[in-house]
């Protein structure tokens, strides 16, 4: 892996490491099968992952599967493609939360026997209205001041399932008058009669995560437990629990800020609605901010972990603007993308002059930027294709493409003039009927005329036909946690955010493009042959940087 720069997360390893230089740092990603990865979670894949690998650590991936009510393996089964996909390989091992129930459970019992622990029948309501507010102390639950044998029975009849689903929890009993909500006697096991996606039946009684988190992290020798923000309240009950079950090692959490994004959502809760109420065609859905979305829609995972290095690593929250993802993958293709010529909206033109049996061809570079990408051979025919944007019946005297008598440069071959135009029975441009210079193949025009417009072509005789997909933004807004609280997320949703175009041409060297190739269609922007859909093509961005321009790169 490339230098990682230095962030505030390395500034406290650093200090760790002066103080104990034998430390061998352990990093973990643990992930909620219960959904898809997302943009968001790349930036903690990418901070948990290179921080091992800058120290010569270890990265664990974990799956946290302690809630079986929305879990799946074929969310496992994506987890793990998106960490390959990346990169991110967890030399230190791939563990599952469930493996670790039996000892989550006996470090239960030990709390129970050392009085830390007591079962609890509060409804949850009940144990709402007892926790008090922020500015409130709670109230101690009735049930708090059973005896140990009572809560080694209860807590055993719970694990038996002999008490009904939401009847009772298991509490740690450590301060309701405590400032932080968290301490206030948290919940750390409850009842559930779901069926596991590994455990099946075998248990009926589930850790929350707070209790079951660093356990996890101990048992697996982890260092520095690396999170994002919304987990710094957490903290003092993972230091607890640590704590309070005893470890001979112990690890310490950190938090980050999240990675927030305009134009999109990153809530699990919103994607999984975006998908099941069918407003998105699944979750690699080429708008989606999934990583198996953005791998369809061409971005590349150089890309993805560029743009989280630049948005940086703090603790402030901030917004980051979608545009700076796209100037990342911008510039890598720009680099190394071969050009091609798509004609999107094709508009048949005729060279009169032309022989009607003649192809010839023309060399055009693969990629300017790079000059050992090499070129290619385009034909050239009497029948062409060009953009109908290209051409302007009445067009204002600062239009430099086509037009009724104007002149223009094929890109890479001749200039054409348009000499008539052709239109179906409603009133439509349907064809062109143009001259060519000749003597201008690769030249400027012998009389020294001056041509200011240059368009691409393809044609007619020597194409691949093909579907283009045309992405923008999924939603109109650029943060969604501003909307009106009348409204929900779903009416921001843009409804121009996919174009179909069908029937749109290509040069002939895009008929041996394999699935997931990047290109650079000349005029039109980034392109990748779809994965999914035969013959189809989406676009990855446009040509235009505007984040560079606003910033000055």
């Amino acid at each position: 892996m490339e230098e990682i720069a230095s962030n505030f997360i390395h500034e406290i390893i650093d200090k760790d490491l002066a103080e104990n230089p034998e430390l061998k740092i352990h990093t973990r990603f643990p992930p909620e099968p219960n959904g898809y990865l997302h943009i968001g979670s790349a930036k903690a894949i990418y901070i948990n992952y290179s921080t091992a690998k800058k120290y010569g650590g270890s990265f664990n991936l974990r799956y946290d599967d302690t809630n079986p009510e929305k879990e799946d393996t074929e969310y496992v089964d994506s987890i793990y493609e998106d960490l390959k996909w990346l990169g991110a390989i967890p030399d230190g091992g791939i563990y599952y939360g469930s493996d670790y129930f039996d000892k989550c459970y006996e470090f239960a019992v030990k709390l129970i026997k050392e009085g830390k622990a007591y079962v609890c029948d509060l409804s949850p309501d009940e144990m709402r209205e007892y926790r008090g507010t922020l500015t409130e102390p709670g109230k101690n639950s009735p049930y708090r001041d059973r005896t140990v044998e009572e809560n080694l029975q209860l807590f055993e009849d719970m694990k038996n399932g002999k008490c009904e689903e939401g009847s009772r929890t298991l509490r740690a009993k450590i301060d309701m008058a405590s400032p932080n909500m968290n301490m206030r006697d948290p919940a750390i096991y409850r009842i559930s009669f779901k069926n596991h996606h590994r455990q099946g039946d075998k248990w009926c009684i589930y850790p929350l995560y707070d209790y079951a988190h660093p356990i996890q992290d101990a048992l697996e020798g982890i260092t520095h437990s690396l999170c994002s923000l919304e987990f710094e309240n957490h903290r003092p009950l993972y230091d607890w629990v640590i704590e309070n079950v005893g470890f001979e090692k112990e690890p310490h959490q950190y938090e980050f800020a999240r990675l927030n994004v305009t134009k999109t959502v990153m809530s699990k809760r919103y994607l999984r609605q975006l998908v099941f109420d069918k407003h998105v065609d699944g979750w690699d859905d080429p708008r989606m901010p999934t990583l198996c979305g953005l791998r369809r829609r061409g971005y590349t995972p150089s890309s993805i972990f560029e743009f989280v290095k630049t948005a940086g690593i703090s603790k402030a929250y901030s917004i980051v603007d979608i545009g700076l993802l796209e100037h990342c993958i911008r510039e890598e293709l720009n680099a190394n993308a071969k050009r091609r010529i798509a004609v999107l909206e094709p508009l048949e033109v005729e060279i009169t002059n032309y022989p009607e049996d003649k192809t010839e061809y023309f060399e055009i570079s693969n990629n300017p930027t790079d000059e050992n990408a090499g070129v290619r051979e385009v034909a050239f025919t009497k029948h062409l294709f060009v953009e109908k944007q290209d051409f302007m019946e009445d067009a204002p005297n600062k239009f430099f493409r086509l037009k009724p008598g104007g002149e223009v440069r094929l890109m890479g071959s001749y200039i054409i003039r348009c000499d008539e135009i052709i239109k179906d029975e409603n009133g439509n441009v349907i064809k062109l009927l143009c001259s060519a210079d000749l003597e201008t193949r690769n030249n400027v025009p012998s009389d020294g005329r001056k041509i200011k417009g240059t368009i691409h072509w393809v044609s007619k005789d020597n194409c691949e036909e093909a579907t283009i997909k045309l992405y923008d933004y999924l939603f109109t807004v650029d943060n969604l946690n501003d909307i009106p609280e009348d409204k929900e997320f779903v009416d921001f949703i843009n409804k121009d955010s996919l174009t179909v175009l069908s029937g749109c041409k290509l040069e002939k060297a895009l008929g041996e493009a394999e699935k997931g190739e990047r290109f650079q269609f000349v005029r039109n922007g980034y392109f990748v042959k779809d994965t999914k859909e035969e013959n189809t093509y989406n676009r990855i961005v446009g040509l235009r940087d505007s984040w560079a321009k606003e910033n000055k790169k």
